[in-house]
């Protein structure tokens, strides 16, 4: 598991004055560049460099969050698979945890139009990241 801390804008604030709901995709899809630079270290959207593809995700919201404080990003490999891995991460703010969700993404070969194994030295490092714990 690891950690990045987002700063809200005052742009990702909504009509009720928290952030908007949509933002988390954002903060989260953020928070696996670390994940994605294993795969394309130079993160070359280009489709013969770029090698993941998401297929799922989902949030739960458990609270309001708010412009006037950082954002906790906790991110943790949740499962590897042969061709795929989940993501799980957590949202905190002043100490609660405000959201969570899950991103299951696939090693992608865009050129051939299909799912290939993930290396085992990605693997490794992707497995570095599987523990939870109380990262603050």
């Amino acid at each position: 598991m690891y950690k990045i801390i987002v700063t809200p804008r005052f742009g990702d604030t909504d009509g009720l004055r928290h952030i908007n709901n949509i933002v988390l995709a954002e903060w989260f899809e953020l928070a696996r560049n670390r994940l994605y630079k294993y795969f394309t270290p130079d993160l070359d959207l280009s489709y013969e460099k770029w090698k993941l593809i998401m297929v799922k995700t989902d949030f739960e919201f458990l609270g309001q969050m708010y412009y006037n404080g950082d954002v906790d990003i906790k991110t943790q490999v949740q499962k590897i698979g042969n061709t795929s891995f989940t993501t799980y991460h957590e949202a905190w703010q002043s100490g609660h945890i405000k959201a969570k969700g899950t991103a299951v993404l696939v090693h992608y070969d865009f050129i051939q139009q299909k799912s290939i194994p993930i290396p085992s030295g990605i693997r490794k490092k992707l497995e570095e990241h599987s523990e939870y714990d109380s990262v603050k």
